[in-house]
Parts: C-alpha cells; structure tokens; sequence
C-alpha cells in the first residue's frame, strides 16, 4: 500500500473519531434542553432550538458516515454521486470554517480566555472539543478524500489544461464572481446592502472574506477550464481549487439562505444580522446556483477532456487490428 493510501486511510479514520465530540454534546443539548435541566441559546425558542441541533447532528452522522465510506471497503461499492455530492458539500463548508476556527482560537488565546469562556451557557472545554471537531473533520477529509477519488477513479485528475477544447466560458463563472466580488466588498468596509452596520464584527469580517475569496477562486478556475489555457497547467491543482470554491459558495449558501428568509419573513427581534435581508437572500440565492452550475461545469469538462484524448476506435482502427 503505498504511503499516501495509508495516509489517507489513517486520516478518514481520524475525520470520523474526531466529529463524534461534537455529535455528542449536540445530543446532549437537544436532550438536556427537553428535560429542562441545560438552558435554551440566546435567542432560540425551544422549538427553534430543538430543530437546529437536530439537524447539526444529522449533518455529523452523515459527516462520520461519509468518513468511513472513504476507508472503508464497503465504501468503495456504494453509487459513486452521493460520495461525491457529500464529499463536495462538506469540503465546501469545513474549507471555511478551518481558518475560522483557527482565527478563533489565536483570537480565544490572546484575549486570555479559552473557547467557548465568554459564554455562560457553553462551558470553555465544550467549545474547545467543538473546535478540534471541525478541525479534524477538515484536515481529515483534505487528506481521504484524495486518497479516495485515486482508489476508486485513478485517472480522475491526470492530464493538462490543454488536452480539452476550448468552450464558453459558462454564466456560473460570472455569477459566482459577482458574488465574491460583492462579498470581498463587505469585508473590506462597504457600507452598499449593509442595513446594521454596528453588528459586524471581526468573526464577520473573516467569514465574509474568506467566502468572498472562495468564490472568486471558483469563478476564476471555472474560466480557466473552460478555456483550456494556460495549455501546460496539469489540471489537478485547478480541479481541486475549482472543488473547494465551487463546494464553498453551495454548501455555506445553501444553509445561509434559509436563515437569511427565515429573518426576512419573521423579522425576529433579538436577531440583527449586518446586510439588509433582500441583499443577503439574493446573494446567497445567486451563490447555490453558481455553485452547483459549476461543479457540473466541472465534471463535464473533465469528461470533454477524456473524450478528446481518447478518441473512439475508428474504421482504419480496426482495419489495422484484422491485419
């Protein structure tokens, strides 16, 4: 077996041990609010609160399922889409939250308070174990995931930019960039579709840029493709970055999105969001679309590219073969 399979085997094993803290102190939240014995978080009904937590720890079973399906060999025999799709969904949230929670951590460090410290109702270790969850879920999947696509489709990301032809650049390119680019705005200080400007704060201004950030790496790797220059690029790097933008503008949007309706439609009073609701639902409305538009962009150029490279057998090919 060599090393880079052993090390990603190692590391899905470590995706998966490591995502059960956090499923667990979720339960333990849903459970304990229900019995009346943990609070309910700041600005939750119980319902409201019961809900979400249910469904964060939907999102880690289906989080550890998706670790062991990439070591395991009965992972190797499921339907290829739904690895991918929740490969890609995952990668797309996790890819931001690993530099937040490390901006989080150094922030907890030097103000001299641990994670989690300033919050009456979420102990310091509580926060801490949450952060190395998400921690060891997204360095996890960085290395099993390619680990996994090599074991299963081992020509998945070989050849050079140039071996596809050339093709429109697709409407998702430019959407995703427009996206990125109002986004990058906001985090460097635009005041444009911000209705509270006093609610952001420096956890928003990370999340912002690096989603900005994201999305235009997406848009601009999708372009690339699509042209197929420059023609000596090997293709991997830009799959893999075009992978992660495009999975980041879906996965974050899609669970944006709804919240962002929910606060427009009810208007709840202890919640104060920073953008205006119509800017943050548009956006985040143009953001799952350009997302999974070019993640199908993706796949269908990298199947341009086989094809090109591989040509069917034609009559002369034959001809030679009964000769």
């Amino acid at each position: 077996m060599e090393r880079w399979d052993r090390a990603g085997r190692r590391a899905a094993y470590g995706a998966a041990l490591a995502l059960v803290p956090y499923a667990l102190i979720k339960v333990s939240w849903v459970v304990g609010s229900l019995a009346g014995v943990l609070p309910v978080g700041d600005g939750f009904g119980m319902a409201e609160w019961v809900v979400l937590n249910t469904v964060t720890i939907g999102m880690a079973a289906i989080g550890i399922a998706l670790a062991l399906a990439l070591v395991r060999p009965w992972g190797m025999r499921i339907p290829g889409p739904p690895v991918v799709i929740c490969a890609w969904v995952g990668s797309g949230f996790l890819v931001s939250i690993l530099p937040f929670a490390v901006f989080g951590a150094l922030r907890g460090s030097a103000g001299g308070s641990g994670a989690g410290g300033d919050d009456p109702e979420m102990p310091a270790w509580e926060g801490t174990l949450v952060q190395l969850s998400f921690l060891g879920m997204g360095l996890g999947l960085a290395l099993a995931v390619p680990a996994y696509l090599r074991r299963r489709w081992p020509d998945a990301f070989t050849g050079r930019l140039g071996d596809a032809p050339r093709t429109a650049t697709p409407w998702a390119a430019a959407l995703g960039g427009a996206v990125g680019l109002v986004w990058l705005y906001w985090a460097l200080g635009g005041t444009a579709g911000i209705a509270h400007p006093a609610e952001r704060n420096a956890d928003w201004y990370v999340l912002t840029a690096l989603s900005g950030g994201w999305a235009l790496a997406a848009a601009a790797v999708t372009t690339t493709l699509t042209h197929a220059r420059p023609a000596r690029l090997p293709r991997r790097p830009a799959l893999i970055l075009g992978w992660i933008g495009s999975g980041s503008l879906f996965a974050w949007s899609a669970w944006k999105a709804p919240a962002s309706l929910y606060v427009a439609w009810a208007d709840p009073p202890d919640t104060l969001p920073p953008e205006h609701p119509a800017a943050a639902v548009t956006l985040h409305l143009c953001a799952v679309l350009a997302g999974a538009a070019m993640l199908r962009t993706l796949l269908r150029t990298r199947a341009r590219a086989f094809g090109h490279r591989q040509p069917p057998p034609g009559p002369g090919h034959r001809a030679a073969r009964r000769s």
